[in-house]
């Protein structure tokens, strides 16, 4: 009888991390994942659709799509929304031996644990539509890296030790792409995600080695951001030159893959997405999201461009990113506190506004040709949290992005200038003042903020000096930032004042002389206030 109850448990060890055992525990908002094994006599077909449908404890359904991981395997992965027992069914389109009319359960438990995805649940837009929150109503705020190389091109001991300097500087979200593109033809090891052009086939090695960094990122409680396509003009971007047909089979085969991590959708890098660009992308993104029960999902444009009306109405959307890009002008500057982001907040339904590509700190700008300094680059990220609902931005440092590993200029990027290895990258002062920035909103109800430039009573009329003004939603707390320092009048009844220090991360307090306020020198300031209704 012992040697029974030996040969049980050991079955149940063996199979357990194979996602076979029956009755495994998955954390509430954790992943589900099992595997299952075609018939040993049919040849594999990575073609065959397998269907997984779910039901919940309380009955309610889920339908999950599973993904080919290589040779006989089918691999599913589902974050369960409902502690108790689930079923689960096979489906496989066509009927493939083995793959179907398979069934079983699992048990999914609320845990004590200090990530906050497991604490607080998945991200969904809030009921305003203005900001991200998690599951139980937490407000998440954005702030994130800018890796597009990163998952791609660095040694798992380097991932870890970047996610760990950036997890410490309080950044909550992590920027990447997850194919091939112009900047990296392959990954580190040379491996590509796929061949081919009219008949996609997909490598299963490459995502192997990406499951281990995207699991990395969650690991820690950071969200990811993955760029399924990169869809600038050019030949070594598979999302300008793959069919729709290819590039959505692709997409759906990265959703299934990655739709049970905690992740924002990016379907496409750097492209435009109006007149037939826009068609196209609204057509894939259509295919690829409408009727699934998808994670948040946010597009990455060419700068300085805008996008919100010609994409309003798609019930696919969920974020409106856009890029400030690295300009350093009077047009660039004014695009980001004054331009259409400004006014195209307003419009119905709500979203969340979030720049995802202020300058690169050490980037060389393009019309001046210096290189971003962290001043630049504060100035960007605050006009950016304040000429919008407050929601979050994304800093990005010239080094990191490409993932460099020795000094020189990224690959296919002419004239942006010799980059940091990553590792020197992270050093750079902006992303520590990243941390300050946070730190401040952190103390603020953010998520009410909203801009006010009717606070400011003298507004500047050079773009550089622009004074940005939000104010929350109750009327009783306000935030304004100045560029350059100086003194600013504020049209409402203050109860009390500080000076927040971007650089340096510190308070002092404000003097109020009938609604007017000094800057203590002429760097730039951020100035709290609590106001009177």
């Amino acid at each position: 009888m012992m040697k029974n109850y030996l040969f049980v448990i050991v079955l149940l060890l063996v199979l357990a991390p194979l996602g076979l055992a029956q009755n495994q525990a998955v954390p509430l908002w954790g992943r589900w994942e099992r595997s299952f094994a075609a018939d040993p006599q049919t040849n594999p077909d990575p073609s065959i659709g397998l269907i997984v449908r779910l039901t919940s404890p309380s009955g309610k359904r889920h339908k999950v799509s599973a993904f080919w991981d290589g040779g006989k395997t089918w691999r599913v992965r589902f974050m369960p929304n409902e502690v108790g027992r689930w079923r689960f069914r096979t489906i496989a389109y066509p009927d493939y031996a083995g793959l179907s009319a398979q069934t079983g359960t699992f048990v999914c438990r609320k845990t004590k644990d200090d990530n906050p995805f497991i604490r607080h649940g998945a991200l969904r837009v809030s009921k305003t539509g203005t900001y991200l929150e998690h599951a139980d109503g937490t407000p998440f705020f954005w702030l994130g890296d800018t890796a597009w190389n990163g998952a791609l091109m660095s040694k798992k001991e380097d991932w870890d030790s970047y996610l760990a300097e950036r997890l410490a500087k309080k950044f909550t979200a992590i920027q990447f792409v997850t194919t091939q593109w112009r900047s990296a033809p392959g990954n580190l090891e040379g491996e590509v995600a796929f061949t081919g052009k009219e008949n996609v086939q997909i490598n299963p090695a490459f995502f192997k080695r990406m499951d281990e960094r995207i699991d990395a990122l969650n690991a820690r409680g950071l969200l990811a951001v993955p760029v399924l396509l990169w869809a600038i003009k050019g030949d070594e971007n598979p999302g300008w030159y793959l069919p729709e047909d290819q590039a959505i089979l692709l997409e759906k085969y990265l959703v299934a893959r990655y739709g049970a991590h905690h992740v924002v959708w990016i379907p496409a890098g750097d492209t435009t997405y109006r007149e037939a660009n826009g068609e196209k992308w609204r057509r894939i993104s259509r295919a690829v999201f409408e009727g699934t029960n998808h994670a948040p999902i946010v597009m990455h444009p060419q700068g300085m461009q805008s996008y919100t009306e010609f994409f309003r109405h798609e019930k696919w959307l969920d974020i409106i990113g856009y890029q400030s890009g690295h300009g350093d002008n009077d047009n660039a500057l004014n695009w980001i506190h004054s331009g259409p982001i400004s006014k195209e907040w307003q419009l119905t339904p709500p979203r969340p506004f979030i720049n995802l590509e202020p300058p690169y700190e050490d980037h060389v700008s393009y019309q001046s040709k210096q290189r971003h300094s962290d001043y630049n680059v504060r100035r960007a990220s605050y006009w950016s949290l304040l000429n919008a609902p407050t929601a979050g931005l994304t800093y990005g440092a010239h080094g990191i992005w490409s993932w460099e590993i020795e000094p020189k200029e990224p690959l296919l990027h002419k004239g942006t200038g010799i980059a940091k290895p990553w590792f020197e990258a992270v050093k750079l002062p902006g992303s520590q003042q990243m941390k300050y920035m946070h730190e401040a909103f952190a103390g603020l109800r953010w998520w009410e903020l909203q801009p006010d430039p009717s606070l400011i009573k003298d507004q500047a009329k050079e773009p550089a000096k622009f004074i940005a003004a939000s104010r929350t939603l109750r009327g009783d707390a306000a935030v304004i930032y100045l560029p350059v320092g100086g003194t600013v009048s504020v049209k409402a009844t203050i109860v009390k004042a500080a000076w927040f220090d971007p650089r340096t991360g510190q308070w002092r307090r404000a003097v109020n002389k009938q609604r007017k306020f000094q800057a203590p020198d002429q760097q730039d300031w951020l100035l709290k206030l609590s106001l009177k209704r």
